[in-house]
């Protein structure tokens, strides 16, 4: 219409700038399929590594302590390794990968099993394990990512999680909003222990039987049991005495945990977890 391009003129001559019909918002591309490695044996440098699935404050960085302790497992921080992305800047280089046989989604895996890879490396042990509470989320692209992963899955009272993720930041969560939000990630860890196969650990029986159950896990994981385990690591630590500060080596040992809480103290939207992880008859 003859107003509107009079009205886009003067618009351009006194701001600079004209009205343009919006069009339709492009549709993203469509998710790379998800896929096992074309070729086990050059596309994965690890060998058999160990996922630690567990809800927060569940007693995994305890856990990953006691693990590290032996010989043969390298149990590092936490690593968020599939947080890492891959990105094509230009189609040329899509065709290039494409032509190779990979699409985004594997040269991702590629570069998680990579980072992976070269912290085991650097530790000179032979098996890696990776503790990441998140990774519940994402269980089913890690088993295809590596194909001969072990899983091992660790349950924690979850009234007591829910307790324990408030005591972590009572500023930031209410007690409520604590429940709720670590019962996405026990929802997660239970989705992985119906879809893979794995060990079944309870951090209550861990705390109480550390030995037998770290036979367990080295049962599992076909590994030779460690005592070391028990004493699970050294902490340099410094100390002030005689005026001064001065160096100490303090041992790691496993604590009881906490009184189990009562059936009428659980939440009511953690009672249906509770009774499918037996806390709650």
């Amino acid at each position: 219409m003859n107003w509107q391009r009079h009205v886009n003129k003067a618009l351009v001559r006194f701001t600079g700038f004209q009205i343009e019909r919006a069009e339709g918002q492009p549709s993203p591309p469509p998710a790379p399929e998800i896929r096992p490695p074309a070729d086990p044996l050059t596309d994965r440098l690890l060998e058999s590594p160990v996922f630690l699935l567990s809800p927060v404050r569940s007693g995994s960085t305890l856990l990953r302590a006691i693990l590290n302790a032996h010989p043969d497992l390298h149990a590092p921080h936490e690593l968020h390794v599939r947080r890492l992305r891959v990105q094509f800047d230009t189609a040329l280089a899509a065709k290039a990968m494409d032509a190779l046989g990979h699409n985004q989604a594997d040269l991702e895996h590629l570069l998680w099993d990579r980072v992976l890879h070269r912290e085991l490396v650097r530790s000179g042990k032979r098996y890696i394990v990776d503790k990441t509470p998140a990774n519940a989320f994402a269980h089913q692209r890690i088993a295809t990512c590596w194909p001969d992963a072990r899983f091992v899955f660790l349950l924690r009272h979850p009234a007591s999680i829910a307790t324990s993720w408030h005591e972590a930041s009572p500023d930031r969560r209410t007690p409520e909003e604590a429940a709720l939000d670590a019962l996405r990630y026990m929802k997660a860890v239970q989705k992985a222990r119906s879809a893979l196969p794995g060990l079944t650990v309870r951090y209550e029986e861990l705390s109480a039987e550390p030995e037998r159950v770290t036979r367990e896990i080295c049962a599992y994981l076909r590994l030779d049991w460690e005592p070391r385990m028990l004493s699970y690591g050294e902490q340099r630590v410094l100390e002030k005495g005689l005026g001064d500060w001065r160096d100490k080596i303090r041992t790691g040992t496993v604590q009881p945990a906490r009184e189990l809480p009562a059936p009428e103290q659980i939440p009511d939207p953690l009672k249906p977890i509770s009774r499918t992880w037996g806390y709650l008859t």
